[in-house]
């Protein structure tokens, strides 16, 4: 058998390697295992895909004679892959370009929409997503009152059947809006109650109570619609609702209930801070807004965006992190920063890493496979050079997704190399 010791010398090239190893050895690597544990010399031992035992590396004996490739980190920092929940990467490329965007179907109800299948594995905005440690996502539809099924993928396949790990998680509903006004920070409007907000429930009430009915008769005419709401009764479809104000959490809570729905998330919940205690005893996770935001009312405090992790954290509410809004594809490249942000106002640095990591997993049910680098999970995971949630230090050296090899190049380092070396070769650059 042939092995390969790699120093840090070479990992920066070797994405270029053309056979992919059976057998890897990652040794001294300080690991965020994901879970909130640390190991300061780690041996992670990979093979098919698998991680099948993870050791400190003082008490482990190296016999290369068993791998096929030895890479030797010396101290530096080893993640679990990240983690894009609610995203429209892979579903569009170019926002400012109509036919590129494929997440918004025409009607309102609309579970029976798929993303799955409307995934672009060959889009570029994957590639410089990836090279900053977010090696999975679930791509998200948006519009209407029930936008469609999500899927979990991972960002590395020849198509959309080769990324996809979990296939239509869970529906997702864009709950009214209790409250209307706002808006842009430079034309704010006043908020005032929505008149139409009872009737937009009863119809979303309404249209639950068909889908239920529907299920129950098991008639032979088939509606795609209803077809589409089946594993919600029945299977454990998870619930996503799209909702930020504190009268929608409440009402959305009793809407849990009266389903019976087994896994309701809340994606956003700005004012989920607020009812902790009834989130908690209700078992619903929540994915929290876009760290780097504005507050929302005049008199909320100007860093409560930031502080929303730890007070969920100490409310004992299940959660991570997410990046919905402007330019959502491209910037899904900030996610380690948000959780960065998170750290710097409260949560420690593992509880962060939680965040975009294991939790998020957690949430979205892949955990047994994903979310931590631990024995039994895929070896998917990263290593830095650095601190990974600091943009500085976050520059990775090399990347694993289920035990391939990922290039860590994409069309703007690309660039970069291109004009750096031709301004070299000029005598204009040092």
């Amino acid at each position: 058998m042939k092995v390969v010791i790699y120093t840090l010398m070479l990992l920066a090239s070797f994405s270029a390697v053309a056979q992919q190893p059976n057998r890897i050895l990652l040794l001294d690597g300080f690991l965020h295992v994901g879970n909130g544990e640390v190991m300061e010399r780690s041996a992670i031992l990979i093979e098919d895909g698998k991680i099948i035992d993870v050791r400190n590396s003082l008490a482990y004996t190296v016999k290369p004679e068993e791998w096929d490739t030895i890479i030797r980190l010396e101290g530096k920092h080893i993640y679990p892959g990240f983690v894009a929940p609610n995203t429209t990467l892979g579903l569009t490329e170019i926002d400012a370009v109509r036919a590129t965007r494929d997440f918004d179907e025409v009607g309102t109800y609309n579970p029976h929409v798929r993303t799955q299948i409307a995934f672009n594995a060959e889009s570029k905005v994957i590639s410089t997503v990836r090279t900053n440690g977010v090696l999975l996502g679930q791509p998200t539809p948006r519009g209407g009152r029930i936008s469609g099924t999500s899927s979990i993928m991972r960002f590395d396949g020849w198509n959309w059947e080769d990324a996809t790990i979990s296939a239509n998680d869970g529906i997702h509903i864009n709950w009214p809006s209790s409250l209307d006004g706002g808006g842009w920070w430079a034309e704010p409007k006043p908020k005032e109650r929505n008149k139409n907000y009872s009737s937009e429930l009863d119809e979303l009430y309404a249209f639950f109570d068909m889908a239920q009915a529907y299920n129950e008769i098991k008639s032979e005419e088939r509606d795609v619609r209803l077809e589409g709401m089946k594993g919600v009764f029945e299977d454990d479809l998870r619930v996503f609702f799209h909702a930020e104000e504190l009268q929608q959490i409440l009402d959305i809570i009793d809407f849990v209930k009266k389903y019976k729905i087994k896994h309701p998330v809340i994606i956003g919940g700005y004012d989920a801070y607020l009812v902790t205690d009834l989130l908690r005893d209700h078992k619903i996770a929540v994915m929290l807004p876009r760290v780097h935001s504005l507050p929302e009312n005049e008199d909320d405090p100007v860093d409560l965006p930031y502080r929303l992790p730890t007070l969920l954290k100490e409310g004992n509410v299940k959660f991570c992190l997410q990046n919905a809004g402007d330019m959502e594809a491209m910037n899904a490249r900030n996610i380690p920063f948000l959780a960065g942000t998170a750290r710097a106002y409260g949560l420690s640095t593992e509880e962060a890493v939680k965040a975009i990591s294991l939790s998020s997993c957690e949430i979205l049910g892949i955990d047994k496979d994903y979310g931590s680098v631990e024995k039994g999970k895929s070896a998917t995971l990263f290593v830095s050079e650095g601190d990974a949630l600091d943009i500085r230090t976050n520059q990775l050296l090399l990347a694993l997704i289920d035990g391939q090899f990922m290039p860590l190049t994409n069309m703007q380092t690309d660039l970069y190399y291109k004009y750096t070396g031709k301004y070299k070769r000029a005598g204009k650059g040092k």
